[in-house]
């Protein structure tokens, strides 16, 4: 299944499978062909059967994305460019001046900025620490509530050490309140098991181009039965091939949240990605991730001079590790991985500044492996020792 990757000639080691998954499933490359050659057409704005069959493909992304998920109908799943577009359609959606919401000290810059911005216009944002293992304490999101709290917005799992939140036991707080759950799934959809017919998460955002193999522009916003629509305020308004008579927006999902011509050749891509995904099965991936994190986290701790960050445990985190080598930085350390190992990684803060102040890694951050199933034990060796030239 999995050729050597090569950059120019050199055989590489891709290690950043959390910035985004490669190479893709060869089913992603065949059906984006497909569509551009054979296809082409706007969905939804015409009635030849090129529209149709591009309208088709659409909904086929939609139709794959509700098996994953567990979800039952199919047009709540509203299309976005990314997670950081779905995390700004809940929270802008949502919050208004006077109101609350409660989020982690581990959150992606897709969740913190929305969020410092809603701030600035009047809505309260408390940011419950966690442990720099990774841990929240239940007890402390639950004292962080307020009378005016509206949502609990959490990630899933960190992208900066891979750590996963009690996602279930969130949902279950924020249900006996009375309040919304939000959680951003970038890094798990399709690398850990999420079956919303049982959790009680009302919004979770994905994105394509990670664990669900599609190309980068797509992503997602899964929005439950709880959610008031006519409360979730649409991120822009526009065209969109329904009740075209009318100069007001459409009311119903998804086309209250779907404005302007989609990215149809991406989508083709994204279910051919979610397809693979459910052919290999969620738990069959996990496994394989869970194996090949923990022989790179045992062979990380045993080597003189690195220090290894996050749960230590591969069954409490994605297959995402971070780590410092003692007397370099993260950024040398990055460098020379590339050059000298044909190891692609990466380093810095990576768009987490609250994770790594929790992790006590900032202003620096860390050097970042993260694995996908494709990776091999032959390459995690090779990356140890890799690891371990550049320590000595």
């Amino acid at each position: 299944m999995r050729e050597e990757a090569a950059v120019r000639g050199k055989a590489v080691i891709y290690l950043d499978h959390a910035a985004t998954s490669w190479p893709k499933p060869e089913g992603v490359l065949e059906a984006m062909n497909r569509f551009l050659r054979e296809v082409g057409a706007n969905p939804g704005r015409s009635g030849h059967r090129l529209s149709i069959e591009a309208a088709r493909i659409v909904y086929d992304a939609r139709e794959a994305l509700a098996e994953l998920f567990r979800v039952r109908d199919p047009l709540r799943i509203v299309f976005t460019h990314n997670a950081t577009e779905a995390l700004n359609l809940a929270l802008r959606g949502l919050l208004r001046p006077g109101q609350q919401v409660v989020t982690s000290s581990l959150e992606h810059n897709s969740m913190m900025r929305p969020l410092r911005s809603l701030e600035q216009q009047g809505v309260e944002v408390t940011v419950v620490p966690c442990s720099p293992r990774g841990e929240l304490d239940l007890a402390a999101v639950e004292a962080a509530l307020r009378p005016h709290t509206r949502l609990l917005a959490f990630n899933h799992a960190s992208n900066v050490m891979g750590a996963l939140l009690p996602v279930a036991e969130i949902g279950a707080l924020a249900r006996r309140y009375g309040l919304l759950c939000l959680i951003d799934a970038a890094q798990t959809a399709g690398a850990v098991p999420l079956d919303l017919s049982e959790l009680p998460i009302d919004l979770l955002a994905f994105t394509g181009h990670k664990s669900l193999y599609g190309p980068p522009g797509t992503g997602g916003l899964v929005i439950g039965p709880r959610v008031p629509l006519e409360e979730l305020e649409p991120l822009c308004r526009g065209g969109t091939g329904s009740r075209s008579e009318e100069e007001f927006q459409p009311p119903f999902l998804p086309d209250k949240y779907e404005s302007g011509t989609p990215n149809t050749v991406g989508l083709a891509g994204l279910a051919a990605g979610v397809r693979f995904v459910l052919q290999q099965t969620v738990e069959a991936i996990r496994r394989r991730e869970q194996a090949l994190t923990q022989l790179l986290l045992d062979g990380l701790r045993s080597l003189p001079g690195v220090t290894v960050y996050g749960p230590l445990q591969a069954d409490r985190q994605t297959a995402t590790v971070s780590f410092n080598v003692a007397g370099l930085s993260p950024s040398e350390v990055g460098l020379r991985l590339d050059e000298e190992y044909g190891i692609c990684c990466r380093v810095g803060l990576h768009c987490a500044p609250s994770a790594h102040r929790t992790l006590g890694t900032f202003p620096e951050g860390t050097v970042r492996f993260a694995l996908g199933p494709h990776n091999t034990e032959e390459e995690v060796a090779q990356a140890l020792a890799a690891v371990a030239g550049i320590a000595r």
